[in-house]
């Protein structure tokens, strides 16, 4: 079993970096400013926390990089949640990427709106196609690097 959440582990951390070339990339291509979300929920989590990032020039730098290492801890939690759904099986690509890709998604859109950080039901359809794209990119990276740790049976 630990063999196969250190793979799962592996294979979120594949596909978290693959969402960060492609969201790198779309903001390179319609020269589009980061997103705020990241940091916003870092904030809201270190307030839920009770936890104090220091004087705010401080707090701003600490939540610009807490929004990133939460991305990657969702990203690399779900490879290793996955690894216990899928067993020690290959599971078919697409639905590989569906599960990884979707599941990632909706664990990172879901607790945003959770924590008050954005709302979905107001977003345009180029605000879903910017969301869903990095998504399904970690999911292909993610699904195709699981399935290439699995053994062939």
């Amino acid at each position: 079993m630990r063999g196969r959440l250190l793979d799962g582990a592996v294979a979120g951390a594949v596909g978290s970096v693959a969402l960060d070339v492609v969201s790198y990339l779309d903001m390179v291509v319609r020269a589009r400013p980061a997103s705020s979300t990241p940091q916003a929920s870092a904030g809201r989590l270190a307030g839920l926390a009770d936890v104090d990032l220091g004087p705010e020039d401080q707090a701003d730098n600490r939540r610009s990089g807490l929004g990133p290492l939460l991305g990657y801890g969702l990203g690399i939690a779900a490879g290793a949640a996955f690894a216990v759904l899928a067993g020690h099986r290959r599971l078919p690509t697409p639905l590989a990427v569906a599960l990884l890709g979707g599941g990632v998604m909706a664990a990172s859109d879901g607790s945003m709106t959770v924590l008050g950080v954005t709302d979905p039901r107001t977003w345009r359809r180029t605000d879903w196609v910017a969301d869903l794209v990095p998504h399904l990119a970690y999911g292909m990276a993610a699904a195709a690097t699981w399935n290439r740790l699995r053994p062939p049976r």
